[in-house]
């Protein structure tokens, strides 16, 4: 796995989606593979079905079927590491400066930033909380949700689905 932290994983992106997702970084079995939120354990695919985003539960080799649902992935900082708490201040900082130029450029409806430690991080937004931001990037709109990584044991599938669920209405209506 330690060449995989070399690895940039492509985004799964197209202008105008209804959500873009972004998480904090890849892990390095989602560099490995190419695929996003690919480590076992992750709750991402089971929650995005179970909120309604998706009508099947997709495998994250499935990832480019999220764009014929208007969704799409990316995340805030592109190195791969085994943790999230591995990345420094300026590369969340720098990260959160590139992800807006890339909102701005492909104007998502929503931009949906998961994990609440990597917003405030990546946006300088020390009070932020999870649920919708004050904040937008052009038109786009903000929502913070829970981490899905098996390691955020505060939140269960079904409250993190809960949550999703609440952005997929809003990004309905």
């Amino acid at each position: 796995m330690e060449a995989a932290r070399d690895r940039l994983v492509p985004d799964v992106v197209a202008d105008g989606l209804r959500v873009l997702f972004c998480g904090i970084n890849p892990g390095l079995m989602t560099a490995a593979t190419g695929h996003h939120f690919a480590r076992p354990g992750n709750r991402f695919w089971p929650v995005l079905q179970l909120s309604g985003f998706t009508p099947r539960l997709l495998k994250p080799s499935e990832q480019q079927e999220l764009l014929s649902y208007g969704l799409g992935i990316t995340n805030v900082v592109a190195r791969a590491s085994a943790r999230a708490d591995e990345l420094s201040a300026e590369e969340y900082r720098e990260g959160g400066r590139l992800l807006a130029l890339k909102v701005a450029r492909l104007r998502p409806r929503w931009l949906a930033v998961v994990g609440v430690t990597a917003y405030r991080s990546a946006f300088d937004d020390r009070k932020a909380q999870v649920g919708p931001q004050e904040r937008t990037i052009g038109d786009t709109r903000v929502w913070v949700l829970p981490n899905p990584s098996g390691l955020n044991a505060h939140w269960t599938a079904a409250t993190m689905a809960e949550e999703f669920a609440r952005l997929r209405m809003a990004a309905e209506a």
